[in-house]
């Protein structure tokens, strides 16, 4: 009984940690989100065998998010339109 209450302490403590960023002068955007989005196939390679991540952070917010799932989306083929055909 004793482990699992130190167990959920530990883990409830551990969820309000932060950590600090630092200020970034010009964090990704759109544009920069699209591209990761476009090449999230390769990243995720990459990032199997090294220390490299597949999505930029800090970045700008919801616009890089928008451009990385857009890019997302096309690179692997948007909504399905043509698969009924």
């Amino acid at each position: 009984m004793y482990l699992v209450f130190l167990t959920a302490l530990v883990i409830f403590l551990a969820g309000c940690a932060t950590h600090s960023v630092g200020q970034v002068l010009d964090p990704p955007g759109f544009l920069k989100g699209l591209l990761h989005g476009f090449i999230v196939l390769f990243s995720f390679i990459g990032s199997l065998f090294t220390d490299y991540t597949i999505y930029a952070f800090p970045n700008s917010g919801g616009w890089y998010d928008f451009g990385y799932l857009l890019g997302v989306m096309i690179f692997f083929g948007g909504g399905g339109a043509r698969a009924g055909k």
